[in-house]
């Protein structure tokens, strides 16, 4: 054994290693220190109550490393330079991650512990700006659709995502419990803990009328398993997709029908688009994809086919003109 007191880490690796255990040995965490400071936070309501599963999941093991890097300091010690010097492992969207886990520990050590915010002068990192996931083209959609049959477990997860517009770690929970007696698709979002509510076997509203054959994809490709199951998206074994999987193995599907560089999360654009393009307002839009403000939504439809919007009417009407052509508005 190292020639280190019982409660040194290398004493504790190397007992557990003796013991023929794989998992860490903690020492118990002092008062006053950083480690029983990460242990408090990760057992108060403001983690366990105040983020969201989603986010929780994302920053326990960025706690975790915390405690296990830097449990031996003091609270009391704990300054901006030191949060800086640790994010300084990072660069871009995985710095800023780190800084938001850095900033609800520190915001709560604030308040518990009675100091300053050791957070409140550390910085993002500059990230280039981007539209995200790009949205999937007509196109597209057809490609995927005629590579895929309609009874199998791929086509089956496309029509999920793409008619409720849900995010993956959503369309992995959905089944037929979640559709109601009036015939809507009801369900809590991860992220947000917003409800949503999707037209699925009810009268569809006006302006979505012209998605009645999307609908009747879906309907098609639930008729066509060969076995049910609680939730829409499963294995082959039957088993519920894990949400950390199901992207992955969606985007491999994709690219196997000829379709990259498109995602799960890209076909949700898709439908926010098609809604817009479908005359949908902002309120419908939003109760539709769960987006709860107007600059998520805009920012979700940009450049959606303005031209769609602006030549449909109940019944489409292409009027020629010889005077000028119609100018490209995408």
């Amino acid at each position: 054994m190292p020639d280190r007191p019982p409660d040194h880490p290398d004493f504790l690796a190397a007992y557990a290693a003796a013991a023929g255990s794989t998992r860490p040995v903690r020492a118990k965490a002092d008062s006053g220190s950083l480690a029983l400071a990460v242990e408090g936070y990760l057992k108060s309501d403001v983690f366990l109550v105040g983020l969201k599963e989603g986010t929780r999941s994302a920053r326990r093991p960025m706690l975790d490393e915390i405690r296990e890097r830097y449990g031996h300091g003091r609270v009391i010690d704990l300054r901006t330079k030191h949060i800086e010097a640790d994010l300084m492992r990072f660069t871009g969207h995985a710095r800023n991650n780190h800084l938001k886990a850095w900033r609800g520990f520190g915001k709560w050590l604030a308040v518990t512990y009675k100091i300053a915010d050791p957070t409140t002068g550390a910085r993002k990192a500059p990230v280039a700006q981007s539209d995200g996931h790009p949205p999937w083209s007509e196109t597209e959609v057809e490609t995927f659709r005629a590579y895929w049959p309609i009874d199998t477990p791929e086509r089956l997860a496309f029509e999920v995502i793409f008619w409720t517009g849900a995010r993956i770690s959503d369309a992995v929970r959905l089944g037929h419990g979640n559709v109601d007696r009036d015939g809507w698709i009801v369900f809590r979002q991860q992220k947000t803990g917003g409800e949503v509510a999707i037209p699925f076997n009810r009268t569809l509203p006006d302006f979505a009328e012209c998605m009645k054959e999307d609908l009747g994809y879906l309907h098609a490709a639930l008729n066509a398993r060969k076995d049910k199951h609680m939730t829409w998206m499963t294995t082959a074994h039957g088993k519920s997709r894990s949400v950390k999987a199901a992207g992955q193995w969606f985007a491999a599907k994709a690219r196997s029908a000829g379709v990259c560089g498109r995602s799960a999360h890209g076909l949700r654009k898709s439908r926010a688009r098609a809604l817009a393009e479908a005359e949908g307002t902002s309120a419908q839009i939003g109760a539709w994809t769960g987006h709860e403000s107007l600059s998520e939504i805009e920012r979700y439809i940009r450049n959606f086919n303005k031209r769609k919007v602006l030549s449909s009417t109940k019944t489409e009407q292409k009027v020629p003109t010889q005077l000028a052509k119609v100018p490209n508005l995408q």
